[in-house]
């Protein structure tokens, strides 16, 4: 299986046309059709239901435009980093991190690294700690942002200074607004919005004890942004971390914190073991540096 024909294979499923993908990629109709026959072939299977109008994909299509996309991701990555591995710092270093209060540091990490070498980009990619975790593990992504509890037995990491604070996020006319704190008990009977991660229900777990297995969990979420319209529009009280709170509407929407406190540490990850271009490795020894002397992590732009 070519690296050309996935590329071809992933313009026809996104144009659904083999017409258009030909126009797209500058080759002839009966070539690309060739192509995407002779791979059909290959695999075994039918990856196409070909219609008057537009030609969709089977659900064995669907199975390797996923792969395929992750494969073409995995090898554009590979051919940049070794264009990368001359002494100039310069290249595109990939950012996973979920909705976190420590992401500010990060973006001042960023910002000061780019100050020494300004040819780097960075690639911020939004996600959970699982999803960031696996991504590095694969590859896709190189330093992560990770809200513990996780696994670190396959990394190398920086705990991050912040602690990340458990809030409740409700509307700001709902009468547990005013309190300065939100209790277990007061939550007991209230529709919940809780993470989706298994291990982090787990955290919550402990800190509701016994009255966790009767609680109402209405919904649960990966990350936070788009759960406070459910919350805006009353129909449920999220228990999530603070990190998001830049991007609420605090006219509509305001966030109490759990009472007792609940917190939860952050990581800066990369694989351990996992040979890295220059420019990354230039950017761990950066972090590095300014978050493990004494009071360095307060850095100003």
């Amino acid at each position: 299986m070519e690296i050309r024909v996935l590329k071809y294979f992933l313009t026809v499923a996104r144009e659904e046309s083999i017409t258009k993908a030909a126009e797209v990629l500058h080759i002839t109709q009966p070539t690309l059709s060739r192509q995407l026959s002779q791979l059909e072939k290959d695999t075994g299977v039918q990856l196409f239901k070909r219609g008057v109008r537009k030609i969709t994909l089977t659900n064995e299509g669907f199975l390797l435009r996923r792969r395929a996309e992750e494969i073409i991701e995995l090898v554009d990555k590979t051919s940049q980093e070794l264009l990368e591995q001359d002494e100039l710092v310069e290249g595109t270093i990939t950012i996973g991190s979920g909705e976190l209060g420590a992401m500010e540091t990060v973006a001042r990490l960023c910002g000061t690294f780019r100050e020494k070498y300004p040819r780097v980009r960075f690639d911020i990619y939004t996600a959970t700690a699982d999803v960031v975790k696996e991504r590095i593990e694969r590859g896709a992504t190189d330093i992560g942002l990770l809200l513990e509890p996780i696994d670190m037995e396959k990394f190398e990491f920086i705990r991050m200074p912040e602690k990340e604070r458990w809030v409740v996020l409700m509307r700001a006319d709902d009468k547990l607004a005013g309190c300065d704190g939100i209790t277990a008990k007061q939550l007991e009977k209230l529709p919940l919005i809780i993470p989706r991660r298994l291990s982090v229900q787990g955290e919550l777990a402990n800190w509701f004890g016994r009255k966790f297995n009767n609680l109402e969990i209405a919904y649960t979420c990966n990350l936070t942004t788009n759960i406070a319209l459910v919350v805006q529009e009353g129909y449920g009280y999220a228990v999530v971390i603070e990190g998001s709170l830049p991007f609420w509407d605090k006219s509509k929407v305001v966030a109490k914190p759990l009472s007792p406190a609940l917190s939860a540490t952050t990581v800066l990850a990369w694989k351990r073991n996992q040979p890295s271009s220059h420019v990354i490795k230039k950017f761990i020894e950066h972090s590095q540096c300014l978050l493990g002397i004494g009071e360095a992590y307060k850095l100003s732009i």
